[in-house]
């Protein structure tokens, strides 16, 4: 009866109760002092202690009781910011406490989840930390060593000084190329990067990006071209240049992993109000474990590869984060000594 009722439903129910029980006792009373045959007067005494037991009842509930709930009733509410104000009395259809009882559990899980979500950023924020130091350490360590080498005497020999200078001049751009990779991602991550959104033919600009990587390609065996049957031309709309960024840093991807005298194939497929656009390759492919990590800052699968290529760590987390600015998502599929495949999509123009 009173699992789910209101305050007032529970004052009423205990006068009821209290009040017969009191004026049954009181009619007993007055039956053995032969009052019955007044009615006005049975009448009375029936109502009256219900009546009394109800304001009793319902003043006690209110200011002992149900005052001190609502109040952490609110503060709760309070917390819960995104949430609007709701006004609760005694005479609500629901009962206060399934209300409180609710809100505390819905509080309860949100403050786990936002504790939950500090941790998992706390750990990233410190992981990326030490990744960055780690990253910057080293060819500013190499600059220090070929610098102090020159300096102690080594300026003087033809032999290395020149070569020690271009390695200290590697290094140089290297440091660089992290430093204006790491400002893309913030700026991308902030939305400070404005995109020049425009219609532009797709097919002409993959073809640009092979002629940017010929030489590249090149020199590591790697033979570029399009997949037959999927190389229509499709105009689409996007930032030109950050697209180009993302063809890019995918196919010098796909080149830096790819196999000697292996293949990079560029397809395009007709998705209704989109292109779907996959760079594949017969590389050494990627482990199952390190997919979901491959576009994190600085998450590298070989190291000791990465960086003998020279790359940031920061390629695949600028695309990731170009192609979310254009409202898109990329996905990776991949089997190790068969190949990998990276697909994203962009809007039909």
């Amino acid at each position: 009866m009173f699992k789910n009722s209101t305050p007032r439903a529970i004052a009423i129910y205990t006068a009821l109760i209290l009040g017969l029980f009191i004026s049954l006792v009181y009619l007993l009373i007055l039956r053995e002092g032969q009052h019955l045959n007044d009615y006005l007067k049975a009448a009375i005494i029936i109502i009256a202690p219900m009546f009394f037991t109800y304001v009793i009842i319902s003043f006690a509930l209110e200011r002992y009781i149900y005052r001190r709930i609502k109040l952490i009733y609110k503060t709760i509410r309070r917390a819960k910011v995104s949430m609007p104000a709701k006004a609760v009395s005694l005479t609500s259809d629901r009962s206060i406490l399934d209300n409180v009882e609710e809100e505390v559990a819905d509080w309860a899980a949100m403050q786990e989840n936002e504790i939950n979500t500090l941790k998992t950023l706390e750990q990233y924020r410190k992981r990326f930390l030490g990744n960055v130091a780690h990253e910057l350490k080293t060819p500013i360590f190499s600059i220090q060593g070929f610098v102090h080498t020159l300096l102690d005497g080594a300026i003087r020999d033809e032999k290395v000084n020149v070569r020690y200078l271009e390695r200290a001049a590697q290094n140089v751009e290297r440091l660089l190329t992290i430093v204006e990779d790491l400002d893309t991602v913030t700026k991308l991550e902030s939305g400070e990067l404005i995109l020049e959104i425009q219609e532009f033919e797709l097919k002409t600009l993959v073809r640009e990006v092979f002629t940017d990587l010929e030489m590249k390609a090149r020199d590591q065996g790697i033979l570029m071209r399009f997949k037959e049957g999927a190389d229509r031309p499709f105009r689409v709309r996007g930032d030109r240049e950050y697209v180009r960024q993302v063809l890019t840093n995918l196919m010098v991807n796909s080149i830096n992993y790819g196999r000697e005298s292996g293949l990079t194939k560029v397809s395009m497929y007709d998705m209704d109000k989109q292109v779907l656009v996959e760079i594949s390759d017969n590389g050494i492919g990627i482990e199952e474990k390190h997919l979901k990590h491959l576009f994190d800052r600085f998450y590298r699968v070989d190291k000791s590869r990465s960086r003998a290529q020279g790359g940031s760590g920061l390629g695949l987390s600028i695309v990731k984060h170009i192609l979310e600015a254009h409202g898109q998502s990329i996905n990776v599929r991949s089997t190790p000594d068969v190949g990998s495949t990276f697909g994203f999509t962009l809007d039909k123009a």
